[in-house]
């Protein structure tokens, strides 16, 4: 008998839901001559919903390309005040970061331009590669 019932009811609910008309495909809908229907719009996935991340902390560098430098020090430092002295440069402030020696790396190191220091972004770059000032260590995979 509860074979029966659930067989009956399991039955009515397949009639049921083959009765529901539906919107048809849109290669049945243009064989008949009719135009495509408009997409559906689903909720919306875990992924749209996510909350964005937050941009880095991590320094950019916007000031030009990445430097790698054969020494890096403050500017307090003797040898490196000394230096800037004998070119005629103040830095802004006395416990600034200077390079010394440096040149462009290359976009992930590649063409041999790799770092075999730390990386450094830095502010001011315009004393041909011998110095630069304001700079900013930062990690990028070489």
């Amino acid at each position: 008998m509860r074979a029966t019932v659930v067989f009956a009811f399991f039955a009515f609910v397949f009639a049921f839901v083959g009765a529901i008309p539906s919107r048809g495909l849109n290669a049945r809908r243009l064989a008949q001559g009719l135009g495509p229907l408009p997409p559906v719009r689903r909720a919306p996935t875990p992924v749209a919903i996510a909350p964005r991340q937050q941009p880095s902390s991590t320094p950019q560098c916007g000031s030009g390309p990445v430097q790698c430098c054969n020494s890096v020090g403050k500017s307090n430092d003797s040898a490196i005040s000394l230096l800037l002295g004998l070119l005629g440069i103040s830095p802004p402030s006395v416990t600034e970061t200077v390079g010394v020696g440096c040149s462009p790396v290359g976009i992930l190191g590649i063409g041999g331009n790799g770092c075999s220091s730390q990386p450094l972004c830095c502010s001011n770059n315009s004393f041909n590669g011998l110095v630069a000032i304001g700079c900013v260590p930062i990690n990028i995979n070489l």
